[in-house]
């Protein structure tokens, strides 16, 4: 199975900028749509963003003009460039296959976002 390895989160400021990595394993990643997700305490995961492989891109309305997803398929890796942060941005963030049937999901990376 494909493994899902997240990194780049961290605790930033109301307004700052975090661009999240996804390392997928694997020589199949160009084939598959991706999308970052996201997963706060008590609250269901949702997908805040999904690529396909034609880079046809969709993001939640929560997100929108503040995330950009981008995708290199040569380096097996997803990006999520966050700018304008809030705190109701605060999760962690998980990558994976946008499509059935999902991959394993990793560990995630947490964003925190506060004063």
């Amino acid at each position: 199975q494909v493994q899902l390895v997240e990194s780049g989160g961290g605790l930033v400021q109301p307004g700052g900028s975090l661009r999240l990595s996804c390392a997928a394993s694997g020589s199949i990643f160009r084939n598959y749509p991706m999308g970052w997700y996201r997963q706060a305490p008590g609250k269901e995961r949702e997908l805040v963003a999904a690529i396909t492989s034609g880079l046809t891109t969709y993001y939640a309305s929560s997100v929108r003009g503040r995330f950009t997803i981008s995708r290199d398929n040569a380096k097996s890796t997803l990006y999520l460039q966050m700018n304008s942060l809030k705190p109701e941005d605060t999760a962690v963030y998980y990558c994976n296959r946008q499509s059935v049937p999902s991959w394993d999901w990793g560990q995630g990376t947490q964003v925190t976002v506060s004063s």
